[in-house]
């Protein structure tokens, strides 16, 4: 399976580029911004874009998402309780960073469900709701590869805020410790900005799970 991790966006969002090398078919996982420099990737990469995932509404993960539909064809996924923050650029925290969101009504092609299961080429991604950061929250689980696509749910060595609409603490605490820990510990856990983690290691010494 190809990984391939930009940092994009005025807030530095890590977005992933995940495909079949067999088929070339591929995923793009929270486009945030420079979709030129996003697609040019995938350009070099030989890949051929067939869905942009979303692991929330906020704005630095969905930015370009809708840019990138258009120019590839690929089509969106999010989970249907995040639809309001894209918007209602207070929700989106589009207001907060000075950055608008607006997308028009009915541009999200799928939305995401508890055990949903995305196929490109030979990968399988599967979806975990993991509400908390925002009230529609997931995570992609690649399980054959022990890779798991967190988002703003957990990062290495701490957790997504809680503080924003629609944020809830102990509900992240449960996303990740019934969603994520249970999974094997050499599971490499892919956030939403900041360094690559393991399951295992925010296991042992996350201090918000000490």
């Amino acid at each position: 399976m190809i990984v391939e991790r930009l940092v994009v966006g005025m807030l530095q969002t890590n977005c992933y580029i995940v495909g079949d090398p067999e088929t070339r078919q591929a995923a793009i996982i929270d486009p945030g911004g420079d979709a030129d420099r996003i697609l040019a990737r995938v350009q070099t990469l030989k890949l051929e874009p067939v869905a942009v995932l979303l692991t929330h509404g906020h704005f630095d993960h969905v930015l370009d998402a809708w840019t990138i539909k258009e120019r590839t064809g690929s089509r969106v996924f999010l989970n249907r309780k995040d639809e309001p923050l894209l918007t209602d650029s207070k929700l989106g925290l589009g207001t907060l960073f000075g950055s608008l969101i607006r997308t028009p009504k009915g541009e999200v092609d799928h939305f995401l469900e508890e055990g949903d299961r995305i196929t490109f080429g030979s990968i399988v991604l599967e979806v975990l709701e993991t509400p908390g950061h925002t009230p529609g929250h997931v995570s992609f689980l690649a399980a054959d590869a022990n890779i798991v696509f967190v988002g703003d749910t957990l990062f290495a060595g701490s957790i997504g805020r809680t503080d924003f609409p629609g944020g809830s603490y102990p509900q992240l605490i449960r996303s990740v410790e019934e969603k994520i820990f249970p999974l094997p510990g050499q599971t490499l856990v892919c956030p939403g900005h900041g360094p690559e983690t393991t399951v295992e290691q925010e296991r042992r010494t996350n201090p918000f799970f000490r």
